[in-house]
């Protein structure tokens, strides 16, 4: 609940040396599941993935179905932000199956239990085009969790449901379950999810409108979360920031901060999100005083080409309205019509979501 601690590192391995010593395996998937945590709280997305395999492989050698559960939630989640969302899916489901069966586990092993692996489901599902089957999850996560006495387990689940409802467009549960973790974070005093929703404010205010608010909300956030090392959000957080300066006319800082963001994306390992960082890098050239067409529709062409192949049809279609309406804008309806229907045509569901609506607002026009 400090954040990164250099402490706590060394208490783990410490103690991940001493179970592996006394060959107790089910202390070890504990113990590899809370080292990825700290790297995957830490932004260090592909050290995280490595203790995840770890801890996977380590519950294959004992006969104990909650360590099962748990290690399949952390390399679920950690395949997640990796880009990796059938992989993904195939643990989190593997893990939601196996923690039905847990009758009774000891706290050391998971404080957390299947709450993650929901809420990770719920935005894997959205990203893979399904956005009422996410919301409905979404919401039955958060009212079993909100009916625990587990402030930080809530926290994590409200944290990571909000991106659900930002995505979908439904911004008044949005405000709702982030007011709910600021509140929850701030009466138990958990600092890094103070910062997280604070700037999940900041997003909202984006966009809803209020692009100065949200971009200073968002800056001050961030620099909270730097400074306690609670960085497994900033990628989000960050292409918030990038689309709020673009709102405001900050051009040369939105700029700079995208590229940074897809140098770090390329370091750290959280790939999910390169697809979206591509498209809004594609929005700022499109929105400078002299546009850069060219570079933009290059910029649209790889998110639409790495958003395929990570099977995240949401980016997909967010990527071929910006690419159809730039075609359009030169002329080419036929070539707009072409990129986005066959997209569109793939979701069977959410036709009230935000970008399914502007996506059909679109087709119309190019009809």
């Amino acid at each position: 609940m400090q954040g990164k601690s250099e402490a706590a590192l060394l208490a783990l391995s410490r103690s991940l040396k001493i179970a592996e010593d006394l060959d107790e395996a089910v202390n070890q998937v504990a113990l590899l599941g809370m080292l990825r945590t700290f790297y995957f709280r830490s932004g260090d997305f592909r050290t995280a993935l490595l203790y995840a395999q770890r801890c996977r492989a380590v519950s294959e050698t004992v006969d104990d179905v909650a360590a099962s559960a748990q290690a399949r939630s952390i390399l679920g989640r950690s395949l997640h932000l990796m880009g990796d969302l059938a992989s993904a899916r195939v643990e989190l489901e593997a893990s939601l199956d196996l923690w039905s069966r847990v009758r009774r586990t000891t706290i050391y092993l998971s404080h957390e239990l299947h709450y993650p692996s929901e809420v990770t489901l719920a935005r894997n599902l959205w990203l893979q085009g399904h956005p009422l089957q996410a919301e409905q999850r979404a919401h039955d996560i958060i009212e079993t969790a909100t009916m625990i006495d587990r402030p930080a387990a809530l926290a994590v689940v409200l944290g990571w449901a909000a991106s659900v409802y930002l995505w979908t467009g439904n911004w008044d549960l949005a405000e709702k379950h982030i007011e709910a973790i600021v509140y929850h974070a701030e009466s138990n005093s958990l600092g890094p999810f103070i910062a997280a929703g604070r700037a999940r404010r900041g997003e909202l205010a984006i966009l809803r409108g209020a692009a100065q608010t949200g971009v200073e909300d968002l800056r001050a956030s961030l620099r909270a979360i730097h400074a306690v090392g609670y960085e497994t959000l900033t990628t989000e957080l960050s292409i918030s920031l990038v689309h709020g300066l673009n709102m405001i006319g900050q051009f040369a800082e939105a700029m700079e901060l995208v590229d940074q963001t897809i140098s770090a994306v390329a370091a750290n390992g959280d790939e999910l999100y390169l697809p979206e960082l591509l498209r809004v890098r594609g929005a700022v050239l499109l929105k400078m005083p002299q546009p850069r067409e060219d570079e933009a529709k290059d910029c649209l062409s790889q998110s639409l080409d790495l958003s395929r192949r990570q099977g995240a049809r949401a980016w997909e279609l967010r990527t071929a309205i910006d690419l159809a309406r730039l075609e359009a804008s030169r002329g080419e309806i036929g070539v707009a019509a072409k990129i986005l229907r066959p997209v569109f045509d793939n979701f069977v569901e959410g036709s009230h979501t935000m970008d399914l609506m502007r996506a059909q607002e679109l087709l119309i026009q190019l009809d």
